[in-house]
């Protein structure tokens, strides 16, 4: 991907801590009359903030909920155009945070009976996972959970029915407008053979993800959207959750724009077909339904505690920080300060969102209206994020 280019300051950064102290005063908290800790604390989580707008993103927001209420700060642009901030309950591509709803419904569906962790994902889709080395009689539901599969990742293809290249990758902007089922990704990935033995390592993979969407329809009978919404969003009251209807491009509600760079400019992404990232990545959310997500499946209220207790079994992963695991559709984050945070992450053209609870039940989403484009990106993004459990 393109490096990211660093904005003009004027304005996306005028004003970007006086964004932050009134974003926090109209959720009813007012840093400044606080006790001395708590001062610091929006101080802290602030600066980290304006780090983060500074280091090239448009906008930033933290959103917080739990034993102390519910907070929002805010820093930078939510619209470029108008230089109004990242609204309060704005809806947002939730991109990879899309794994753990799913996650979520494929061990409730072991919790019933109805799907083995270590069966075989033949059992479930005969003929699906074959060719070029990819044996679905080898690949467990388990390891398409945690990343340890070994199949490949249909981002990494081409499609033969494209124009062009037919090149998938984030950067296309031929995502913005193509619609594909789960069968096409998956037959983009089956045309490749598989990275590594099954079991062997955990590789972040966007075709495990897309498998397991496709598991729940085949036992349920319903599509995985269905089942997350019966099981997960309706139980939970979670109105501004959802996952996108069959070639709906826009975002419902109030949002911010969403930007992506291209050949180093930087393009509105707001909308686009999110089908080629499906129940790998397309659900759209607030913060706040976020947070609210995950305290309750951290909580066992999503999840019988044999379920819950397999969800947290982590293994080392590509992607992952030192101190970080990959569980089953759900991450232990590493913290500065030594605290047990656990959540996901998403990065979507357009949209990148950090999520997290801690032990006391706290929980922070970091979201930022541009793709994480590289690993310097996504650290001052983790830096918050960390800043928002330990300062």
């Amino acid at each position: 991907m393109s490096a990211m280019r660093r904005p003009r300051g004027r304005v996306l950064l005028a004003g970007v801590g006086v964004l932050a102290v009134l974003a926090a005063q109209a959720c009813g908290t007012d840093p400044g009359s606080g006790e001395p800790a708590r001062k610091e604390f929006y101080r802290t989580v602030t600066e980290a903030l304006d780090g983060v707008v500074r280091s090239g993103f448009p906008g930033a927001q933290v959103v917080f909920d739990g034993p102390d209420g519910h907070h929002v700060l805010t820093a930078g642009a939510g619209d470029l155009s108008t230089g109004a901030p990242i609204p309060e309950d704005a809806r947002v591509r939730i991109g990879s945070n899309t794994k753990t709803y799913v996650a979520t419904v494929v061990l409730q569906l072991v919790g019933e009976g109805k799907v083995e962790l270590d069966a075989p994902i033949e059992r479930y889709l005969p003929g699906v996972v074959r060719g070029n080395g990819n044996d679905g009689n080898r690949v467990t539901v388990r390891q398409l959970l945690q990343h340890t599969s070994g199949l490949p990742e249909y981002l990494a293809g081409r499609d033969p029915a494209a124009p062009s290249s037919g090149q998938l990758t984030a950067d296309s902007d031929q995502l913005r407008r193509s619609h594909y089922e789960p069968a096409d990704l998956v037959r983009i990935a089956m045309a490749m053979p598989p990275q590594f033995e099954p079991g062997a390592r955990s590789v972040y993979t966007n075709t495990n993800y897309i498998l397991l969407g496709m598991l729940i329809q085949q036992v349920t009978g319903r599509p995985a959207a269905a089942e997350i919404d019966s099981r997960i969003l309706a139980p939970l009251g979670l109105r501004d959750t959802y996952f996108p209807d069959s070639r709906e491009t826009g975002i419902r509600g109030p949002h911010p724009r969403g930007y992506h760079e291209i050949d180093g400019r930087r393009e509105d992404f707001t909308d686009l077909d999110p089908s080629w990232a499906d129940t790998a990545g397309a659900m759209i959310a607030t913060p706040a339904d976020l947070n609210r997500f995950f305290t309750a499946l951290l909580a066992g209220k999503l999840l019988p505690a044999a379920q819950l207790a397999e969800m947290k079994k982590t293994v080392p992963w590509d992607r992952g920080e030192p101190g970080s695991g990959y569980g089953l559709g759900l991450i232990r984050h590493a913290s500065s300060c030594g605290k047990e945070v656990w959540g996901h992450g998403g990065s979507i053209p357009g949209f990148g969102t950090h999520t997290g609870v801690a032990a006391d039940g706290t929980a922070v989403v970091v979201t930022v209206n541009q793709l994480l484009a590289d690993r310097d990106a996504s650290e001052v993004v983790t830096k918050a994020f960390d800043s928002a459990f330990c300062s």
